[in-house]
């Protein structure tokens, strides 16, 4: 099993949070990981970007080659574009298409949705609303996960089970709102793969 994964958004989408998940779910799996993070100006809600690397051998390097990686995963639908020169041709792209209007000239959402949908193997979501809809906007990074989970090659039951080692000290409603947030991306994915 080898998986390479980019996550991507804009500083306090929860970018880290997705990290901490994926590779707990990882090592609770037998898996080697490395992780290598690039943390923009997040007070100003600049880029925040990850490489993720899980594999059941061992991994030389943290950083994911241009044209390598497996999935790019993001909460910000511009930040997913800045990373498809790293996406495989197998790859997935997996993002919300709420944006996080943060500079003057964003590119308008119907140029940004014709790149998304021009992949061969996308999910776009509006996690926004989906993770509004059940308790708190804050919950958008779960829902993305929860997306991205049919393609990790990883054990549903190991992502919940990471929830609850990152989240549980916050409180179990806190935990039971990142679970729901992770099902219902899930949901969507599975309802939704092309």
């Amino acid at each position: 099993m080898k998986k390479d994964i980019i996550l991507a958004g804009v500083g306090g989408q929860g970018i880290l949070s997705i990290a901490a998940i994926i590779g707990y779910a990882a090592v609770e799996s037998g898996l080697f990981l490395k992780q290598a993070e690039v943390h923009g100006m997040s007070q100003r809600g600049g880029d925040v970007q990850s490489h993720l690397r899980l594999s059941s051998d061992e991994i030389a390097s943290d950083l994911i080659p241009q044209g390598k990686a497996d999935m790019i995963i993001s909460v910000e639908p511009m930040e997913s574009l800045r990373y498809l020169p790293y996406l495989g041709p197998q790859g997935w792209l997996v993002t919300s298409i709420k944006p996080f209007v943060n500079i003057p000239n964003y590119p308008e959402m119907e140029q940004i949705m014709q790149q998304v949908e021009a992949q061969p193997n996308h999910i776009a979501l509006d996690a926004e609303t989906m993770a509004g809809e059940l308790g708190s906007v804050k919950a958008a990074n779960m829902v993305v996960l929860g997306a991205a989970s049919p393609f990790l090659d990883l054990d549903y039951e190991k992502l919940e089970k990471a929830i609850h080692f990152v989240f549980g000290r916050k409180g179990e409603d806190l935990v039971q709102l990142n679970l729901n947030a992770l099902k219902a991306g899930r949901d969507y994915a599975e309802k939704h793969m092309n």
